[in-house]
């Protein structure tokens, strides 16, 4: 993006669009619990605020995903993969989750994962895929 060869609305339209041809259609992976409904929104004013003023941070414009047990105050659920935690929203980003933004990223979606991060107990050996996850399940 630094050589204006795309911007971050190009980039986040090409992820959205791997995603629907590869996560809701297609081979179906579910991998991408929820998609960032703001995402293009961010793209847009970061790409202004890019030709405005100049780059944020390293991660300008650049969007990524990140998994569904980390908090984010947006309009997307963080659930740890958990139908326990839908309706829950937290009340402010993680730390990870706000040092991404403040550098320029664009949080594109929560990815899947086992429920809870396949945490279970100390004596427990059980495992389950994350295609499995009941949040997922439920969609």
């Amino acid at each position: 993006m630094t050589s204006g060869q795309f911007t971050a609305l190009e980039r986040v339209d090409f992820y959205l669009a791997r995603i629907e041809a590869l996560d809701r259609n297609g081979p179906k992976l579910n991998s991408i619990l929820e998609v960032n409904p703001d995402a293009r929104d961010i793209a847009k004013a970061l790409d202004e605020e890019r030709r405005s003023r100049g780059v944020r941070g390293p991660l300008h414009g650049i969007p990524m995903v990140l998994k569904d047990n980390i908090d984010t105050a947006d309009r997307m659920m963080t659930t740890a993969g958990s139908l326990a935690l839908v309706g829950d929203p937290p009340a402010q980003d993680a730390t990870v989750a706000k040092r991404l933004r403040d550098a320029g990223a664009v949080i594109l979606g929560k990815t899947n994962m086992s429920e809870w991060a396949n945490f279970r107990s100390f004596h427990s050996s059980a495992a389950i895929p994350a295609y499995l996850a009941a949040r997922r399940q439920q969609q």
